[in-house]
């Protein structure tokens, strides 16, 4: 594999770039690489500067369930285009998003659209502050819900990574009303609220974790979450910017038969296209200026583009849910291939896995919260990382991410992936004797 470009044009990024990077994992420290430089991609497959091929498992961090350069969702794109790239102003598009979304999640009653995750994740506190009165948010260690200042206290992913619980300039204030508890931990959830619960406007919670790397909530922790949160008066924020559309097609609500009071949404609403949505009850929604008192806006909120993307992709999963069949037969496949690969070559690492989204946790404890995740030995990951990308295959740069599957990979890729796994696992064995 020849990467001369990618180093190249990585070495005159830093000069203009902080960390010739614009979001912090993509700069592959974790794993001691140069980034690749990605040129295009097709379907289940990226290809960077200097023509390397590889099957791409990162998928854009999750967005893109139905592969790259999917011609259906292609051609909207370009049809769209002829009416221009956007208007600072409402569009017929817009309330076809939002009806589509009230049908698919039925949780949400009224959504307004955003340009990001983060910002959706964001709005929902406000509003939810907004609408309560209170100021106390909480939220559970290794859950990552963007950039907020709020939400960088004792973040997963990236943070996790780079060994820092928080980040510079969040002020303490700020943190002192952010409470932070372990995941699926119903002991300590129940005493904060004996203690604190007439004082928190929000519990904001991924139900389904992907940036401590994939961990599943506890269906009786989520169960009594919601439960206590109603007992209290506190908004129940679902993140579903990741799992939203992903590991079903009512999301992990469905899965785990829960509605929130306030839902985030991202990636896959955008077809890949940059987006962020949030919605809820109507009685908390209509709290939103212009109608209430909580301010929020956003320029290119609802651009025609990111919609145009965004309502193909969600209608094509809706009209076609074998999708999600076959993901979960490409994510079976890959799973129980490196479960075997694992008992065969005596290594330390179990797999966690909901549908498409998957991690391999080189660690030999089953990971249900943060601590758990971090006892991962991330000097064998960079290994396995560096020996994967080498083959041909292209994972996140970071023990802490989620791979993704798509619908355009094929049971070949699975298993190129792993002979892939297998040899790499191999030489790890050789290294450790």
């Amino acid at each position: 594999m020849i990467t001369i470009k990618s180093e190249e044009l990585f070495k005159e990024s830093e000069k203009h770039i902080p960390g010739g990077v614009n979001s912090p994992v993509r700069a592959g420290k974790a794993v001691g690489v140069t980034p690749l430089i990605i040129r295009r991609a097709d379907k289940a497959h990226i290809f960077d500067e200097d023509g390397n091929e590889f099957i791409d498992f990162v998928g854009s961090y999750g967005p893109m369930i139905l592969g790259h350069n999917n011609p259906i969702v292609k051609k909207a794109i370009v049809e769209a285009l002829e009416d221009s790239l956007s208007f600072g102003a409402p569009t017929k598009k817009e309330l076809e998003m939002a009806i589509l979304v009230k049908e698919l999640l039925p949780s949400i009653e009224m959504l307004r659209m955003v340009n990001s995750g983060t910002e959706a994740t964001m709005s929902a506190i406000r509003l939810a502050r907004g609408y309560t009165g209170r100021d106390k948010i909480v939220k559970f260690s290794g859950n990552y819900h963007g950039h907020g200042d709020s939400l960088l206290v004792q973040a997963g992913s990236g943070i996790a990574t780079q060994g820092i619980s928080s980040s510079s300039g969040v002020p303490n204030s700020i943190i002192e009303n952010t409470l932070v508890l372990n995941y699926n931990d119903t002991e300590q959830l129940e005493t904060l609220f004996k203690i604190s619960g007439k004082d928190i406007a929000a519990v904001i919670v991924e139900v389904i974790s992907g940036n401590m790397g994939v961990v599943p909530g506890k269906f009786d922790f989520m169960k009594r979450l919601r439960e206590i949160t109603k007992e209290y008066g506190v908004i129940l924020i679902v993140d579903e910017v990741m799992t939203g559309f992903r590991v079903n097609i009512g999301g992990a609500q469905k899965l785990y038969e829960i509605e929130g009071d306030l839902i985030c949404l991202g990636k896959i609403i955008g077809g890949g296209m940059p987006i962020g949505a949030f919605g809820g009850k109507k009685e908390i929604m209509e709290k939103l200026a212009p109608v209430g008192e909580v301010y929020q806006a956003g320029t290119l909120s609802g651009n025609p583009i990111a919609i145009t993307a965004g309502l193909t992709t969600l209608n094509y999963l809706k009209d076609n849910p074998k999708v999600y069949l076959y993901l979960e037969e490409l994510g079976e496949r890959l799973e129980n291939g490196i479960n075997l690969l694992i008992e065969k070559y005596k290594i330390k690492a179990i797999v966690n896995r909901v549908g498409s989204m998957m991690t391999l946790f080189f660690t030999d404890i089953r990971v249900t919260n943060f601590s758990e995740a971090k006892t991962s030995d991330e000097k064998v990951f960079a290994r396995f990382y560096k020996e994967m990308l080498i083959s041909g295959i292209y994972f996140p740069p970071s023990q802490y991410e989620a791979f993704f599957l798509s619908n355009e990979h094929t049971m070949s890729d699975i298993d190129k992936t792993l002979i892939c796994i297998e040899n790499a696992f191999k030489k790890i064995n050789i290294d450790t004797l």
